[in-house]
């Protein structure tokens, strides 16, 4: 059963969505994060995926504690990225109770670093973002196309251990467009043994039932859930998962 992970993505303490990484299209739905990953929580979700945007913006993450407070009294399974340059401060992440670390563009730009901290820390340690656009990478918020094949940068690490993958096609998130199925599906076919969990442009359930049917592990849903376009009762089904 595919598990579903809802998205709390923060700018100044606040819940927020943007379009398609554009800081300059931002929607505001709350101003307690804790309160919103209750809510999820006791709706029966067992995972949440927080994005510092501060922190992807100033290179430090700046939600430490907002990670704290909701690891400490939710029993939510919380992976936490944004700001992540090095492997303290990877340390200070898992510290502060993430299960697993979200890295984007550091999985691009510094592979170095990226082996080091995986032969330190342990592969099940990592949640690797690939942001694409016509297949290729993009990082830098999505500002900057590598060239850089998206099946080529997932196979490298793979192959290094990393089991948990998410990717998004940066065309389609806060576009409620539907997700990328043959993307997804090209990705699942080609590695077999690793877990992808979709992201962006998840707009409706059928959405949801199309990712699980080509084994999508899970699926990140952001705006379609805050503008209640698929209502937390109607995750039911999805809930005996974790």
């Amino acid at each position: 059963m595919m598990e579903i992970i809802p998205a709390i993505d923060l700018i100044g303490g606040q819940c927020v969505r943007l379009s398609q990484g554009d800081f300059d299209q931002k929607t505001i739905y709350s101003s307690n994060p804790f309160e919103m990953a209750k809510r999820f929580e006791d709706n029966g979700l067992k995972r949440i995926h927080i994005v510092d945007l501060d922190g992807a913006k100033y290179g430090v993450p700046k939600h430490l504690n907002v990670l704290e407070e909701i690891a400490s009294k939710t029993n939510l399974k919380v992976d936490f990225g944004g700001g992540v340059r090095n492997i303290e401060t990877m340390k200070s992440i898992i510290n502060a109770g993430a299960v697993m670390i979200s890295i984007g563009s550091l999985a691009l730009k510094n592979k170095a670093l990226m082996k080091q901290a995986i032969e330190e820390l342990g592969s099940n340690q990592f949640f690797i973002g690939a942001d694409v656009r016509d297949e290729k990478i993009t990082v830098s918020g999505w500002l900057e196309k590598s060239d850089e094949h998206v099946l080529d940068f997932i196979g490298e690490y793979a192959d290094l251990g990393v089991l948990h993958f998410f990717c998004t096609d940066v065309a389609k998130d806060g576009m409620l467009s539907g997700p990328s199925i043959d993307l997804y599906k090209k990705i699942i076919n080609q590695f077999t043994n690793i877990k992808l969990v979709a992201s962006g442009g998840v707009s409706s359930f059928e959405d949801l039932i199309a990712l699980q049917e080509i084994n999508c592990a899970g699926a990140i849903v952001g705006k379609a859930l805050y503008e209640n376009r698929i209502a937390l009762e109607a995750l039911k089904p999805f809930q005996n998962v974790g």
